[in-house]
């Protein structure tokens, strides 16, 4: 580790910045040290679709690096950041010596084929009420083991959580409303409390 430290380019960056252009023609891997970044992409008419966001201890960058394509989406700084920057002759590197991290970065590839896989069969076959619960779910944590309930903290805005469906604004206001209204959603001070995940996961499963 201390030796790949001194191969990468470290930097900060500042909230809001943009990372990685969707098409960019570079090919390095990207670490993060510290904050978030998010994945995304955006239509023709300028909406945005929310793909992921990646914390401190993850890395992105990884399919220009291996395969030389252009990026297939853009990446912006969601907080401020410390990055690491990697060539892909590094990583290939690494990959080929150390087949533990092989295996890794395998399995991570196939965890985002998988999730992605997901998210498509939720566009395709759930109603954006649906969505909006799918994705809540995913975000909630919950406060105890055995617990019923999850805690989201910090919550996204509605316009990101909107992003993140593929929705507009407003029609996540009227469903945090909706669901508020019916008991299940509580919103405290830096956070929204899911009050029954049970009953939120069972309205998603039974439209799929």
């Amino acid at each position: 580790m201390a030796r790949l430290d001194t191969r990468c380019v470290w930097r900060r960056a500042r909230e809001k910045e943009c990372l990685l252009d969707h098409k960019d023609d570079s090919a390095d891997v990207y670490f993060v040290a510290y904050g978030d970044v998010r994945v995304s992409i955006q239509s023709a008419s300028g909406k945005e679709l929310i793909l992921r966001v990646i914390r401190a201890g993850e890395y992105f960058g990884e399919l220009a690096a291996l395969d030389g394509k252009p990026r297939s989406a853009a990446v912006h700084a969601v907080t401020d950041a410390v990055i690491a920057r990697m060539n892909p002759a590094t990583l290939r590197e690494v990959i080929h010596h150390h087949p533990d991290v092989c295996d890794q970065i395998l399995a991570a590839l196939a965890g985002e084929v998988r999730r992605l896989a997901g998210r498509v069969n939720e566009f395709t076959n759930l109603s954006v009420r649906e969505r909006i619960h799918a994705e809540l779910l995913r975000l909630a944590r919950k406060e105890a083991s055995g617990e019923t309930r999850g805690v989201i903290s910090p919550p996204p805005t509605h316009a990101e959580l909107a992003a993140r469906v593929s929705t507009h604004r407003e029609a996540v206001t009227r469903e945090l409303n909706s669901l508020e209204r019916a008991g299940l959603l509580e919103r405290r001070r830096g956070s929204i409390v899911l009050l029954d995940l049970a009953k939120l996961a069972e309205s998603v499963a039974a439209a799929q």
